[in-house]
């Protein structure tokens, strides 16, 4: 565990395709609407406008998990997801936080002015049957690896959800 790079599972890129599809597709009905009527309605307007962000969001999400790298060392811990870097040794851990979510568990883990997150691996089934992963294989291993090496104890637990801190 030590040393060691860790990668989230990437989910398939099929919903993104479909949500460009989706926006492209309103796109060129709202041109013809334009073309032919001279104007477009708001209605129109307000459902290109909320395909063009489920698309820009869902590609974004896509580019930060590819970018998503967690490095579990002897000194500390370092995450990095094309936006946010943190890099903590284990003293400067302050708490960890568990909290369940609909696929896998949430783990914050926060420093004295940095945090960062991730998710635990969670399998997305449908039917009985996995349509897909994400989050990370070993997540839990990791956050094994964080309350041993930074000494925090169990300070709270309410409905599911952990907090973790140098008691």
């Amino acid at each position: 565990m030590l040393n060691k790079e860790h990668n989230p599972e990437l989910i398939s890129r099929r919903g993104e395709l479909n949500a460009w599809a989706f926006a492209s597709v309103v796109s060129v009905a709202a041109a013809i609407m334009y073309w032919s009527m001279g104007s477009i309605p708001t209605i129109a307007w307000v459902f290109w406008a909320f395909l063009l962000f489920a698309a820009l969001s869902t590609s974004f999400g896509n580019w930060m998990d590819r970018r998503t790298v967690m490095k579990v060392g002897d000194s500390g811990i370092a995450f990095e997801n094309g936006i946010r870097q943190v890099a903590l040794t284990w003293l400067e851990v302050k708490s960890v936080n568990v909290t369940p979510a609909r696929w896998g568990r949430k783990v914050q883990v926060l420093g004295e002015k940095t945090h960062f997150q991730f998710r635990t691996l969670g399998e997305v089934q449908y039917q009985g049957e996995v349509e897909g992963r994400l989050g990370f294989v070993e997540g839990e291993e990791i956050l094994q690896e964080i309350l041993k090496k930074t000494n925090l104890r169990l300070e709270k637990e309410e409905k599911g959800s952990y907090y973790y801190s140098h008691v």
